[in-house]
């Protein structure tokens, strides 16, 4: 999974930190912040856990173009979620199926937030 985020990315991109079912989040000055680990945890128990009827409700579903598989976007800003065709039952799911299922691993990352790797820019 983690090669996989790492294509997923723009490159431009180099501080973000990803969670045991695909979440990660991406900092833009992570320079600034003090304890990278200690702010993901906090973002994810915010904008990570799906609320019926809450904004975290809401999704948008990207087609990888370096990778297989898609990116599941929604509430939180740099917070995206890595779905792997090979997680999907059916064989040629539609945008509505992967956003779905990507919202549920997003949801059990912000319920129960576990770090699994931390990717730095190393200046």
């Amino acid at each position: 999974m983690i090669e996989h985020v790492k294509l997923a990315i723009n490159p431009q991109f180099q501080d973000w930190v990803l969670f045991k079912n695909g979440t990660y989040i991406i900092f833009d000055h992570a320079d600034t912040i003090k304890d990278i680990h200690a702010e993901a945890i906090k973002q994810m128990k915010e904008f990570g856990p799906v609320l019926a009827g809450g904004p975290a409700g809401d999704f948008n579903t990207i087609t990888l173009k370096h990778t297989e598989g898609w990116i599941v976007a929604g509430h939180g800003y740099g917070m995206y979620t890595y779905v792997n065709p090979i997680e999907i039952e059916n064989n040629t799911p539609n945008d509505l199926e992967i956003g779905l299922f990507g919202r549920s691993k997003r949801d059990l990352d912000g319920k129960q937030p576990q770090i699994i790797y931390t990717n730095r820019n190393n200046k």
